[in-house]
């Protein structure tokens, strides 16, 4: 079977881990696994590594800046690059999602992984991108419909 190709919205990393209880989190445990395609632009990639590196987020999530920059590291390792070739903006209502957006259509993704999916939809579904909740995903790779 061939990896579904996906990125995962800034709100799910957050999610993932600020608690070890949940989806998101255990959609995070999946990275390694590579039992996903994991897509990243720079920009997004950009926008995990200055969330995450917030003081409130920090303070949430507890994790220092190089265990910050080592998740991030092994991200970078496993998932594939993706580039862009076009730009369709604004097609959102917020800028800062432009660039989840750009880098599920430029790298050919099946779906957005987000909680914040009534943003997404009509842009997603106009590039036939779906949107998935963590929750979803995990369904998916269960074999769940």
């Amino acid at each position: 079977m061939k990896a579904l190709r996906l990125v995962l919205d800034t709100n799910v990393v957050v999610a993932g881990l600020r608690s070890r209880r949940g989806a998101s989190h255990l959609v995070l445990r999946e990275v390694p696994r590579r039992t996903f395609t994991l897509l990243l632009s720079v920009p997004l990639f950009a926008e995990y590594e200055a969330t995450l590196k917030r003081p409130d987020v920090r303070a949430a999530h507890g994790l220092a800046d190089p265990e910050i920059d080592s998740l991030l590291a092994v991200w970078a390792q496993l998932g594939e690059a993706v580039v862009r070739h076009f730009a369709w903006r604004p097609q959102l209502a917020d800028p800062n999602d432009e660039m989840v957006l750009e880098t599920a259509v430029n790298g050919s993704a099946r779906a957005i992984v987000t909680f914040n999916q009534a943003d997404f939809s009509g842009a997603a579904r106009r590039f036939g991108v779906d949107l998935w909740t963590p929750g979803q995903l995990l369904d998916r790779l269960r074999g769940r419909p």
